[in-house]
């Protein structure tokens, strides 16, 4: 196992399951000293159980800021510093046009837009010249899905964000990139895949890969962004989707 965040401090917003735990375990594995944040303090400790490494929780959530003030406070406290930003907090809510309600509006944009924004304006303070941020987008971001237009377009957003906060901290040396994952299975879409019967099969047929996407791929992609291995890549969105979006 390579060792490519030895000592390095890395927060992860959304880290106690799918996702953002795989993420969260890569980054420990290599040698990173994990800080994981989620909205159930009882989830969170299994979760950290799975992270091992010395990894920290701090439970809050990303739509109420003084909670991301709380987390940033423990990392200032116990290093001074944060090296990685894996901004990944966000839900995912349907509601057709004609029957979007503003408590789903605010929900969605306030976890997955406006949590985001401020989990990374709080880090910066702590984060120098080398410093990554990657931020969790979607394939839904580029496509119309029915139903999906509100969580659609946060995850426009998030995209949008990579662009221009690239040239904000190109004097700062701070890299911002995206990911955007497919169709993954997580524990939340194996469960809806068990509900809805002919959904795996429909997403089979339209993936070009013909399968869904592992955690472990997604991760893969996120350590790459926050490594030195794409020290000149800045602004971008990597799909990882099968081809999904691309085809």
């Amino acid at each position: 196992m390579t060792q490519r965040f030895k000592d390095k401090v890395v927060v992860i917003t959304g880290g106690t399951d799918g996702i953002g735990l795989t993420t969260a375990k890569s980054f420990a594995a290599e040698g990173a000293h994990v800080y994981v944040t989620g909205r159930r303090q009882e989830r969170l400790d299994e979760a950290l159980e799975e992270i091992g490494n010395g990894a920290v929780g701090v439970q809050g959530d990303v739509s109420d800021l003084s909670d991301i003030d709380r987390l940033f406070a423990a990392v200032e406290r116990d290093h001074g510093r944060v090296d990685v930003v894996f901004a990944n907090a966000g839900i995912s809510e349907s509601a057709p046009i004609g029957a979007i309600e503003e408590d789903h509006f605010d929900r969605v944009f306030s976890i997955n837009v406006k949590g985001m924004v401020f989990t990374v304006q709080k880090a910066l303070p702590l984060m120098s010249a080398g410093g990554a941020v990657v931020l969790t987008g979607s394939g839904a971001g580029a496509k119309g899905f029915a139903n999906l237009s509100i969580y659609s377009a946060t995850k426009a957003a998030i995209r949008s964000f990579a662009r221009t906060w690239t040239t904000d901290l190109k004097s700062r040396g701070i890299r911002v990139n995206v990911v955007s994952p497919g169709m993954v299975l997580t524990p939340a879409m194996q469960t809806y895949l068990r509900d809805n019967a002919g959904a795996e099969e429909w997403m089979q047929q339209t993936i070009p890969f013909g399968r869904l996407a592992r955690t472990e791929e997604i991760a893969k992609a996120v350590l790459f962004l926050a490594s030195e291995e794409s020290s000149f890549v800045g602004g971008e969105e990597l799909y990882v989707d099968g081809g999904f979006v691309a085809v």
